[in-house]
């Protein structure tokens, strides 16, 4: 795996658009820093910009260089089993398209697997969005991605092709005020 890890953090650092097993479901995934990176994505999914992506990071030091306050009520939602992403209110060294118009950001720390391996060895973070077009089925494996999304990356990950999750992350925001609001 180590060589399939040093292969797409290549690709990412050259501003390709990766499909690969993300901690939930399959993902599209560029470096999330990469402004054009993130525009492509945009593209294949015909998603419009105001409905922003979320992102991977590693650790928590990560994550702290792109929220201007790390609210406390995170921690405790960050070391829940189940894979959560949370909505942090003043998101910041990131794009349009990362961060939303409201200024907020959804970033989440995967567990475990690929996703994990590829964002510690990649060092910054990494878009993760479901693999379809906006609005469609999300595909519970790579054979159920359409043809429209295989054709517009740059390369697929080959693991985990009869991966059936069709679960994404939970989500929930944290208010300016600490409060948590279950969005998904």
């Amino acid at each position: 795996m180590e060589k399939l890890i040093n292969k797409q953090t290549k690709n990412l650092k050259k501003g390709k658009i990766i499909l690969y097993p993300s901690d939930t479901i399959w993902g599209l995934g560029c470096d999330a820093t990469n402004e054009i990176a993130v525009s492509k994505v945009f593209k294949i999914k015909s998603r419009p910009l105001n409905k922003p992506l979320l992102i991977l990071v590693p650790d928590l030091s990560i994550l702290k260089k792109y929220i201007q306050d790390f609210p406390d009520e995170a921690l405790e939602i960050i070391n829940k089993k189940e894979p959560t992403t949370i909505i942090y209110q003043n998101g910041r060294n990131l794009p349009q398209g990362i961060i939303a118009p409201d200024g907020s950001v959804g970033i989440r720390i995967p567990k475990k697997g690929f996703a994990l391996e590829l964002v510690k060895n990649f060092g910054k973070p990494i878009v993760s969005t479901s693999a379809n077009i906006s609005g469609k089925k999300i595909p519970k494996n790579l054979m159920e991605i359409s043809d429209e999304i295989l054709y517009q990356v740059d390369d697929t990950v080959n693991l985990e092709k009869n991966n059936f999750s069709t679960k994404p992350s939970n989500i929930v925001k944290i208010t300016s005020e600490g409060k948590l609001i279950n969005i998904r």
